[in-house]
């Protein structure tokens, strides 16, 4: 399931092959073009385990950037190495769906409430008008 370089004796991961390790169970990520395998760091993340599970399988370089990790989380990392992520060009696969719930559109009033609130709020505003003057007298 991977490609070895012949230079460096690295494995080079696809990122096919990335994007199959996407679960608690396998869960590589690749950051700056190196894939490491954080399956065994998940339970142990600070910022919890779906932080992980949302970048599996996928280049999470932005996501780890745009945290600011400290200088010992980027020498944690540096534990977790398997390989390379190879430079093909190939798009990234899309971050999974999530599940989330449309809101329901919103049912048409009927035309005979809709005519009585036309009736109704003149006739409040009125009251309410007359009420004004009288308090304030």
């Amino acid at each position: 399931l991977f490609i070895m370089s012949g230079e460096s004796g690295k494995k080079i991961f696809t990122l096919a092959e990335l994007s199959e390790h996407n679960s608690k169970n396998s869960l590589y990520i690749s950051i700056k073009g190196k894939v490491y395998d954080v399956t065994k760091f998940i339970d142990e993340h600070p910022g919890g385990e779906e932080v992980l599970l949302d970048e599996a399988g996928r280049d999470a370089t932005e996501a780890f950037e745009d945290v600011g990790h400290s200088d010992e989380a980027h020498g944690l990392l540096e534990g977790f190495v398997i390989g390379e992520l190879k430079k093909d060009g190939t798009p990234l696969p899309p971050p999974p769906t999530q599940n989330i719930s449309t809101p329901q559109p919103k049912q048409p009033q009927s035309e005979e409430s809709s005519s009585i609130v036309s009736y109704l709020l003149p006739f409040a505003v009125i009251v309410a008008f007359i009420a004004y003057k009288y308090i304030s007298e």
